[in-house]
């Protein structure tokens, strides 16, 4: 890689992660609804996938992480649910907040290198980056939310005793998820493809 194309992905994840911090601070990354929030962040999450690969994808994966655990230990700003995770296991709240979202930095970066390679047509390609991008973190999250804090949930009320996990989760995210994911498909469809026309994606992530 040349010293101009690692100045220009050196720009490019520092944009991204400064539109991350914006996100995070102002309603428009969050949409708090209940105990759970319409998230947009996985949406320069995806963006940094396809830009820079798995590396850009968890980085920045890792930085929508830390605004999320942030906001639950009271230091940016304040996340209801994330806040009660916090009191009852801070190391925990870091992998359900962190690690379950450079994961799926890490995830969709692969999976948008791999189809590139197969597929031509980019728009597709970078819809499903952004579907996958929301779908993996509503799976993720929740499944380590359930994983370290299912006596947290049963006890608070968000869980009956004996209510079968799917739905549990399918109630608990309710229409949430699905905002998340058909907002996602659109955005990082349209931004991905005016910045693969601008010829600023990295073509060594994607061949």
């Amino acid at each position: 890689m040349n010293i101009k194309r690692k100045t220009i992905n050196l720009v490019l994840m520092a944009l991204l992660t400064a539109i991350l911090f914006i996100m995070s601070l102002t309603p428009l990354g969050y949409l708090n609804i209940g105990p759970l929030a319409i998230t947009f962040n996985m949406i320069p999450v995806a963006i940094g996938a396809i830009l820079l690969g798995p590396v850009g994808g968890g980085i920045l994966g890792f930085v929508f992480g830390m605004t999320s655990f942030l906001q639950a230990a009271g230091v940016m700003g304040a996340s209801p649910l994330g806040t009660l995770l916090f009191a009852e296991n801070p190391f925990f709240t870091f992998i359900v907040c962190v690690v379950a979202r450079t994961l799926d930095g890490v995830i969709i970066g692969f999976v948008c290198k791999g189809m590139s390679k197969a597929i031509k047509n980019k728009i597709p390609v970078y819809g499903v980056t952004g579907f996958l991008a929301a779908a993996l973190n509503t799976v993720l999250f929740m499944g380590a939310l359930v994983i370290f804090f299912s006596d947290l949930l049963v006890e608070k009320g968000f869980w009956a005793n004996g209510k079968n996990v799917i739905v549990f989760i399918a109630g608990f995210v309710g229409v949430n998820a699905l905002v998340e994911m058909g907002v996602a498909t659109v955005l990082t469809a349209i931004i991905g493809f005016a910045l693969y026309k601008a010829r600023l994606i990295n073509v060594n992530t994607q061949n």
